[in-house]
């Protein structure tokens, strides 16, 4: 779930080790991935979170109900239970409980590392762009053996733009009309996959360059968008109607 701040985040540049973003020119391809429901299946997780936060504060929160909306800010979940006034510090004791209910539980996404691996093999850097906590997103990725070149945290939907641009992701691959939002905001291309609380049509809709099935089409979509085999739609261009997720797309 993301965990977005109250408090002024720090810019990306800040929020990473120095020296990376200013490195950008050096990789033929920088690629943004999301976190939440693109990288890792964090339901588990965060049901485990909201029970405790539940159980420590007294009030009712429809786990099963929250963990279908994964992707926003966690504040943006938040109201749906708390007065306003208790939001910011309901946020702050969901962040703290969330290492010891959240992080054990959330596997990697199936295809995930070899999404990442993809990136690396093709000589590119893969980063982070998440909503989420960037401590806890970190803690994620170290306990799953995932290695980003940079995670950047407390980013939502446009404002991710402010990281692909500082980093010079020209693709971003995510699971929410959010991200494909970032991504068009930033002027990267918009690589979504159909593993979130976004059906494949939404992401279309919504504006996605490529709709995948999951992580697990990534590979062959990135070595055809590398090679020119694929537009920038992610089409074949041997026929022009194939996606590189097995759906039809309209020729125009």
């Amino acid at each position: 779930m993301a965990g977005m701040s109250s408090q002024s985040a720090p810019s990306p540049a800040a929020a990473t080790e120095p020296g990376l973003a200013a490195d950008a020119g050096s990789h033929t391809v920088t690629v943004g991935f999301d976190l939440d429901m693109t990288l890792i299946d964090s339901r588990l997780g965060i049901k485990a979170t909201y029970e405790a936060l539940s159980a420590r504060t007294g009030a009712y929160i429809d786990v099963d109900l929250a963990i279908t909306r994964l992707g926003p800010p966690l504040e943006q979940e938040l109201v749906h239970w708390f007065p306003d006034e208790r939001i910011e510090e309901m946020g702050e004791l969901y962040r703290e409980l969330y290492p010891e209910y959240a992080i054990g539980p959330t596997p990697a996404m199936t295809g995930a590392r070899e999404a990442i691996e993809a990136v690396r093999r093709a000589g590119g850097r893969a980063i982070v762009v998440t909503a989420k906590h960037e401590p806890n997103a970190k803690l994620h990725l170290s306990h799953l053996g995932i290695e980003a070149d940079a995670v950047i945290g407390w980013l939502w939907a446009e404002a991710k733009a402010e990281a692909l641009r500082e980093y010079g992701a020209t693709v971003y691959v995510g699971d929410h009309t959010g991200d494909v939002r970032g991504a068009r905001t930033a002027g990267a291309l918009s690589v979504a996959v159909a593993t979130g609380p976004c059906a494949a049509d939404e992401l279309l809709t919504a504006g996605a360059d490529v709709v995948l099935d999951d992580l697990t089409a990534f590979p062959a979509w990135l070595a055809g968008h590398m090679d020119g085999r694929t537009d920038m739609s992610g089409r074949s261009d041997v026929d022009g109607r194939t996606d590189m997720g097995g759906r039809t797309a309209t020729a125009g």
